[in-house]
């Protein structure tokens, strides 16, 4: 028995083993598993961060492109009224800024689900998830193609549904256009649709009222908080066209059409905030007398520029310390050119205010590095500060040249052009800039630059401003003369890709694209302007390459600004 016993003892014993191997066996494969889906999560983990920082990076790289700029201006000439009052200007553009939020976009909702800070960095200089100096690309996930008419329209509204819409209201600079319980279409004016704002807005203007020692400012701020309520803004454009001796100036409420890429019909809340430069603007103001004779020599058919301009338009130079809205967003504005309504145009002109610490910003940041590579080097010399402060400063004055109307009686030019307007009032103001440099420099008038210094900053200028896109107006208008430019022979490129620029056939260039321009203008002609933009408005190759040099290179696409109370050492 006992060897029996044995047997058993000794298949008990190898049983036993068996078990224990299984039950290792069992624990390696259970422990292999865990440390394989450990390896897989920390993989994915890590596959995660490294997609995260990439993105992180391409979007501080994106941010980068932007050069910071501290908006700042001496306010030691101020009174303490005025200084408190430049707080409340701050306090009102804010709030421009918050309704500019509402018409690009909806609201700041976005900035709550963006966890990376310079994701959410760009969305605030974008206004939104689309990139604006990039086609307006969404650089946001979840996100599509913006709607042409932003947030003026409903979004699945077609152009038939537009067009069959019975009220006169539709087209107005004012109103929203929303759907009423029925789904039909209905204008509802900004008064009412951003009430909750504007009535904000009109407690601190009544503040910035009682804090006004400036006749002029005065009025224009009584008729402006009037204008907020009712939306009817021609008296107070009419009373800022007569302020002439305010220290300080503030540009605020619904004022460009850009934003709506759909119909150009339109305006965008903005606010800049703005301390005059006595001294330049002195320097500047004879030149308003010439507007009539300079329209009489524009090169063009005289049935283009049979009005007369106004000859109560200023000319005065500024430094800004606030932006908001709509002039916040995309390419920043170094020159305006307001107010936009031709009543007033044929009335009393415009006035052009030059943004000098802005201008000078972008001169230096931007414009000397393109020269610097772009240029051959027996021409850089001719990139002169000088130069772009003049071009920048007639392309406001430009704007009052030309005609408003249409000679073919389709109405008012804003209104035959639709969403092209913008694009071609921009190419308009663009080359008859720089005419009228040309012009005053060969009379004498303007002396501290030479006609050839004016060309090559302007060309320079133009490569600075067709990185801007398609999705910009600027962009547009500066891509189209680039292509007509480089036809027409007035550069070309050397073996090393720096451009040499030939004067005399930039001249003739400049007469023939000015010409086109006044043409398609006068004429109303939306569908050559639609075509001729379509074809023309795009970077082509060899601009692409360039400006893929210029990218590589480091060069910022534009500034942004860091602005504010602190920055300016208010309360």
């Amino acid at each position: 028995m006992q060897k029996y016993y044995n047997i058993f003892d000794i298949f008990a014993k190898q049983k036993y083993k068996t078990k224990i191997i299984f039950s290792m066996r069992k624990n390696l494969i259970k422990v292999i598993v865990m440390a394989a889906v450990a390896t897989f999560i920390v993989a994915c983990s890590g596959n995660k961060d490294k997609a995260e920082q990439k993105e992180s990076t391409e979007m501080q790289q994106k941010v980068e492109e932007y050069a910071e700029v501290e908006l700042t201006a001496d306010l030691s000439h101020l009174t303490e009224k005025e200084r408190q009052m430049i707080s409340v200007f701050i306090d009102i553009a804010d709030i421009m800024n918050d309704l500019f939020w509402m018409q690009s976009f909806g609201d700041k909702s976005i900035l709550d689900t963006i966890s990376d800070e310079w994701t959410k960095k760009f969305a605030l200089i974008n206004y939104g998830p689309w990139d604006r100096l990039d086609a307006l690309k969404p650089f946001v996930g979840n996100y599509g193609k913006k709607p042409l008419g932003s947030q003026f329209y409903p979004i699945d509204m077609t152009t038939e549904e537009f067009e069959a819409f019975n009220d006169p209201n539709k087209t107005s600079l004012y109103t929203v256009l929303v759907r009423d319980e029925s789904g039909k279409l209905k204008s509802v004016f900004y008064k009412d649709y951003y009430k909750e704002q504007l009535d904000k807005v009109c407690s601190f203007m009544q503040k910035a009222i009682e804090l006004t020692e400036d006749p002029g400012l005065k009025k224009y701020l009584e008729l402006r908080l009037e204008a907020f309520k009712t939306d009817d803004y021609l008296a107070s454009d009419l009373a800022w066209m007569d302020m002439k001796d305010s220290k300080i100036d503030f540009v605020v409420g619904p004022i460009e059409n850009y934003e709506d890429k759909l119909f150009g019909y339109k305006a965008a809340y903005e606010s800049f905030i703005l301390v005059k430069d006595i001294q330049w603007s002195n320097d500047l103001a004879k030149f308003t007398k010439m507007l009539p004779d300079l329209q009489k020599e524009l090169p063009c058919d005289s049935k283009y520029k049979q009005e007369v301009p106004g000859t109560e338009s200023d000319l005065n130079v500024y430094d800004a310390v606030y932006y908001a809205g709509d002039c916040n967003s995309d390419s920043k504005t170094i020159a305006i050119n307001l107010p936009n309504d031709e009543r007033v145009h044929l009335k009393k002109g415009t006035r052009r205010l030059q943004l000098k610490n802005s201008m000078k910003a972008k001169f230096d940041k931007i414009m000397i590095p393109i020269g610097n590579i772009m240029l051959e080097k027996e021409q850089q010399k001719n990139l002169k500060f000088e130069a772009f402060f003049w071009n920048v400063t007639f392309h406001e004055v430009a704007h009052g040249l030309g005609i408003k109307n249409t000679v073919t009686n389709k109405g008012n030019i804003r209104q035959a052009l639709q969403a092209q307007y913008s694009a071609w009032e921009e190419a308009k103001a663009d080359i008859l800039g720089l005419f009228m440099v040309e012009n005053l420099i060969g009379k004498g008038e303007i002396t501290n630059i030479t006609v050839e210094e004016a060309y090559t900053t302007f060309i320079s200028g133009m490569l600075r401003s067709v990185r801007f896109g398609a999705a910009s107006a600027h962009g547009q208008a500066n891509t189209m003369c680039y292509n007509f430019f480089e036809e027409n022979g007035a550069f070309t490129r050397n073996a090393d890709g720096t451009y040499h620029i030939d004067l005399e056939k930039a001249k003739q260039a400049l007469r023939g694209w000015a010409a086109f321009v006044l043409q398609v203008e006068g004429e109303g002609d939306l569908a050559t302007a639609t075509e001729y933009n379509e074809k023309n408005g795009q970077i082509n190759e060899r601009l692409q390459s360039d400006l893929d040099k210029i990218n590589s290179a480091g060069i910022p696409r534009d500034i942004d600004f860091k602005q504010g109370k602190q920055v300016l050492g208010l309360k």
